[in-house]
């Protein structure tokens, strides 16, 4: 008997319906489909084997950047302002904090609306030059807030560890040391543009960053020193400084303890609180402040070396995570080194009262650091 009727079943159809549109929305596309052409000698052969990021994460890194980005800018905003325009807190000390929140001011606000528009258009659409200059100051804010975030550790080391017997620092020496930030930072971060390595986008396509999957060791080895001047170095000296604050603070803690019971008082001061000590607080700051730069730095890092060394794959969407959290590091730095600060906070009640906490009467005499100087200051009676 012949077989007349060749037309397929419904259900045939349908699969077959199915089968054109997922050859044509799935395995034949990839990331770097909607990629401008003229971007395209930027793009690594690594990332053509990846399809294209599904539009929801695209959708949620645009939200997310746009809420660090207003929390920032508010955040660090008023920090620069308060700092800037209140006479008891010009101090040379403060001048560092005011550092770190412009340069943390300036990452958000320049970088957070060309990831948002690249988001919602989910590639880079500005062009190869911009992308090299994104890319260049990204890395500069993070470098700068980087190597304030140890300056101002190292202005806490000198005055409580050496105490008295510190040189002070003046007004010129914290403008010469922001300077002299800004120029190191200036210096890595000019390199890839003049052809030691250099900046490309990211694997979800719509930020840029430094290459980390070239293969020579030319290209590598800018990753490499760069970790080591901007990351390994400046965190050693940060857990090397707080280590001995700590310590210092510890041991006058102990000394003061121990003469008080001498003279069969208390205390031998009268502002202490009964459940908190110095050495506390000190030690809180210090273990937030080193936990915060490993929450922020340590993934990206990661995805470079795991890039250079290909020790794991790496995949579109894991770039994002490194994004974000470098990124948020400049929401929560105004939080621990500003609204710590109690005279911060008392100018920012006064002057913003719906928007700022005001600190407890036994705080209001100074921040931790200078309660700690404090505390190294003063010597018990023989």
């Amino acid at each position: 008997m012949a077989i007349t009727n060749l037309d397929p079943a419904p259900g045939v159809a349908a699969m077959q319906s199915f089968g054109i549109h997922a050859e044509a929305f799935g395995s034949n596309q990839t990331v770097i489909d909607k990629v401008l052409p003229e971007m395209m000698h930027l793009i690594d052969p690594h990332w053509y084997q990846f399809p294209p990021l599904n539009p929801l994460w695209h959708a949620l890194l645009g939200f997310t950047i746009s809420v660090l980005a207003f929390i920032s800018i508010t955040g660090n905003g008023m920090v620069v302002y308060i700092f800037s325009t209140t006479k008891s807190l010009k101090t040379p000390s403060n001048l560092l904090v005011v550092n770190l929140a412009f340069s943390d001011f300036l990452m958000m606000a320049m970088m957070a609306p060309p990831l948002v528009v690249n988001s919602y258009n989910e590639t880079w659409v500005f062009g190869p030059t911009a992308c090299q200059f994104y890319a260049c100051f990204g890395s500069l804010f993070g470098c700068v807030s980087i190597w304030t975030m140890t300056a101002i550790a190292f202005d806490r080391y000198n005055v409580i560890v050496k105490g008295i017997a510190a040189k002070p620092m003046t007004i010129n020496s914290a403008l010469l040391r922001i300077l002299g930030v800004w120029l190191f930072s200036l210096a890595w971060t000019l390199a890839p543009i003049f052809g030691w390595s250099r900046y490309v986008p990211e694997g979800n396509m719509t930020a840029c960053g430094t290459d980390y999957l070239s293969k020579d060791w030319f290209s590598r080895s800018y990753i490499i020193l760069y970790a080591i001047a901007c990351y390994f170095l400046p965190l050693f000296l940060i857990v090397y400084s707080y280590w001995f604050i700590v310590q210092a603070v510890a041991a006058h803690e102990r000394a003061m303890r121990e003469q008080a019971k001498k003279m069969n008082v208390a205390s031998l001061r009268s502002s202490e609180q009964a459940n908190t000590s110095a050495e506390c607080k000190l030690a809180k700051v210090a273990l937030m402040t080193i936990s915060l730069w490993f929450m922020a730095w340590t993934p990206y890092l990661v995805i470079n070396f795991a890039g250079i060394f290909e020790t794991s794959p790496i995949s579109p969407l894991s770039t994002i995570w490194g994004s974000v959290f470098a990124k948020a590091n400049a929401v929560y730095n105004p939080i621990v080194y500003g609204i710590s600060h109690p005279k911060y906070r008392a100018a920012l009640y006064q002057r913003f009262p719906a928007l700022a906490c005001q600190p407890s009467p036994a705080e209001e005499t100074g921040s931790v650091a200078s309660a700690a100087t404090a505390c190294t200051e003063e010597k018990p009676s023989a």
